[in-house]
């Protein structure tokens, strides 16, 4: 039976008329069209334009490439061709007003993981479909500080050696990969389920010295392998591309840490609550796993602005359970004996 394609997926999720799931479908439909521009883009590499040059820092202090700009023209005009109140984007201050009328505002990374163009490295685009709520012209950031819980869909397509598209509407999360034979998007995977148990995490190791003592702790746990109070050997990923490493662990586990630390401006993490730790979260828990911001889960946290930051974890449930532990309890945990701990019977 062959694969079905994305279209077949979106034509059964409709179902009976319903406005919000008839501007999803659309709004999907235009995402992966502005998708298909950006990817022929990228494929061009530093022979095409748009690419690597920077333009100075966005709205929210970071360096933005012209890919970055780039991306965040081709999405922008792609919805004003879809059911889309409101677009808010990494690349913007403030939201832009589209359509009153219509039901949907998206909130947009146009382009995650810009620091790795040069090398070559998958990015790739993430967004979050919520509700428009209350007076979309009189207050526009309001559709947004709405909890991730209120998410209609979200997604992300990775620009590597295929282009695919992570999305969930809200029934498990789904893989679509880009046939260029059949010009159309085709599941590749349905409903991915993350095991529950890892042996994999990502973290920026090179941090190790601003972290707090529970990540350290915790770190220091898996390094010590089979004699260790794990009793098993870890394996260490870092992409530094959010997409990728969220992508590795919907494809065979593991666990994401992006905590906050002890350096100015990361105290509060530096993943962006709206449009990057929500729809990952979604995406995340629709495939058995969880995310949090080290203790609380991510989709319950009310966003207090557009561009607030928070620290996260997420993949293997069990596994981000454990993290909670160490930040809340870590005496706790039972193997952590004092024979193994760093500040145990045989440690300073």
């Amino acid at each position: 039976m062959p694969a079905a394609t994305l279209d077949a997926f979106l034509n059964s999720y409709l179902g009976p008329p319903d406005e919000l799931r008839s501007a999803v479908v659309a709004t999907v439909r235009q995402l992966t069209q502005a998708a298909t521009k950006i990817r022929n883009t990228i494929n061009q590499g530093v022979l095409g334009t748009a690419f690597a040059g920077t333009r100075g820092a966005n709205a929210d202090g970071d360096i933005q490439k012209d890919l970055d700009i780039f991306a965040d023209d081709i999405f922008l005009d792609a919805m004003r061709h879809a059911p889309v109140a409101l677009y808010a984007s990494e690349e913007l201050e403030q939201p832009v007003l589209l359509d009153r009328q219509a039901p949907l505002a998206i909130a947009i990374d146009p382009l995650d993981g810009s620091s790795n163009i040069d090398t070559n490295v998958s990015i790739g685009t993430i967004f979050s479909l919520l509700p428009a709520t209350g007076a979309p012209d009189e207050n526009p950031a309001a559709s947004f500080l709405q909890p991730g819980v209120n998410q209609l869909g979200a997604g992300f397509f990775i620009y590597g050696p295929q282009l695919a598209l992570v999305l969930s509407l809200g029934s498990g999360t789904h893989v679509f990969v880009l046939s260029t034979r059949l010009g159309t998007f085709v599941q590749a995977y349905e409903s991915r389920i993350i095991p529950q148990r890892t042996q994999e995490f990502a973290i920026n190791a090179a941090n190790y010295r601003h972290w707090d003592e529970a990540v350290r702790l915790y770190i220091d746990d898996c390094l010590e392998g089979t004699e260790g109070p794990r009793g098993k050997d870890f394996n260490m990923r870092w992409i530094a591309s959010l997409v990728a490493d969220c992508y590795r662990i919907l494809m065979r586990g593991g666990v994401f840490l992006y905590p906050g630390d002890k350096r100015k401006g990361y105290r509060q993490g530096r993943l962006r609550l709206v449009y990057e730790a929500n729809p990952i979260a979604f995406l995340i828990e629709q495939a058995a796993g969880t995310a949090t911001d080290t203790i609380t889960r991510i989709l319950e946290i009310e966003p207090e602005s557009l561009h607030q930051r928070v620290p996260m974890v997420f993949g293997s449930a069990r596994e981000v359970a454990r993290i909670t532990r160490y930040h809340i309890e870590p005496s706790a945990i039972g193997e952590r004996a004092p024979l193994f701990s760093r500040r145990g019977l045989f440690r300073a």
